[in-house]
């Protein structure tokens, strides 16, 4: 995801610098529909929507309506704002508004909002978008870039977080940044002491554990600290709808992937080994003392058992006495 195109957006918004298309497209919504907020507060004033603003939805109307529609003139006003949600339900029909892209009211400002899908670049809709107006695709996030993505939201504000509280949010919510950036908010109107979100606001007002989660998991394991990793695994056995076996075995599978990886490096540079790995610096350390513990050998061990641990949790070879027990039985295997 492009931020200095993202921050380009935001800035001509806000400076009321407006195209007449924008067509906000792809699988993250959080952009989508934070641009399209923007437009409806800022194109025009209250008096002016009464008249002066359409919102149409996909599935309740066509390509040709959505052109009348912007084809009409403002009243009283210098814009009027016509904003077409749910788009991906005309997407056999989407191209049909390639006439009007080429020629668009530029009285008119069209908000197309295109969820889930994409247009292909290589169609004349998309040129023909990208002539008068502002295409914007957004992209899933990987969860390795989530915490700066907190972060640098947090500084916009004049607030701060702690790297384990980023963490703890990424592993509770994943690349979500809808979801991510409503829990940021509420924590914001908690008025936080000197404007820091920390491991403890998280675990008071969101319920996520700072001291049991997977993170720390793999910290434990990493370290060789058995007797931590068996408290968070029997507090995860404990607690397993929040923490299935399934996704925990997920989360130990890709660090010993990881860990294999930095084994095989030649350039074991913090730069280097946080690339390749594609984890924070922060993290760095960790995985290398981790690759002294385990060797490539052993690392091909572990990942067998939690594949077999897999099948197991899904009921093969494993009965109910014994499901329960599956993770500490791993860790003592992994930790022997």
């Amino acid at each position: 995801m492009n931020l200095q195109e993202i921050n380009s957006i935001i800035s001509k918004i806000n400076n009321k610098v407006f195209s007449p298309i924008y067509f906000f497209m792809g699988e993250e919504t959080h952009y989508i529909d934070l641009f399209t907020e923007m437009l409806e507060e800022l194109v025009l004033n209250e008096d002016e929507k009464s008249f002066n603003q359409t919102i149409l939805y996909g599935k309740d109307t066509t390509i040709d309506e959505v052109v009348s529609v912007c084809k009409r003139y403002p009243m009283m006003s210098k814009f009027q704002l016509v904003i077409l949600k749910e788009a991906q339900d005309l997407s056999l029909k989407i191209n049909e508004l390639d006439n009007y892209a080429n020629n668009p009211m530029h009285s008119t400002i069209l908000v197309v909002n295109y969820k889930y899908k994409s247009l292909d670049k290589r169609k004349k809709i998309y040129k023909s978008i990208k002539k008068f107006g502002v295409v914007f695709e957004s992209k899933k996030m990987y969860e390795n870039q989530v915490s700066d993505w907190i972060s640098n939201q947090l500084r916009q504000t004049n607030y701060s977080i702690d790297f384990k509280a980023s963490q703890m949010l990424v592993e509770y919510l994943g690349n979500d940044l809808k979801m991510i950036s409503n829990q940021i908010d509420k924590l914001k109107l908690l008025n936080p002491e000197n404007n820091k979100i920390t491991p403890e606001l998280i675990e008071k007002n969101i319920g996520i554990s700072k001291d049991y989660n997977v993170f720390e998991l793999r910290k434990a394991i990493g370290s060789g600290n058995k007797e931590k990793a068996l408290l968070i695994g029997k507090y995860f056995s404990n607690n397993s709808k929040s923490y299935p076996v399934p996704y925990v075995l997920g989360s130990l599978f890709s660090f010993f992937i990881q860990i294999f990886q930095l084994h095989s490096l030649k350039n074991k540079s913090e730069n280097n080994i946080s690339l390749t790995l594609g984890i924070n610096r922060f993290f760095v350390n960790e995985y290398v003392n981790a690759s002294n513990l385990y060797s490539m050998k052993k690392i091909s061990k572990i990942i067998s058992l939690i594949k077999d641990v897999d099948l197991k949790s899904k009921g093969l070879g494993s009965n109910s006495n014994t499901h329960s027990n599956l993770l500490n039985q791993l860790i003592v295997q992994i930790m022997s």
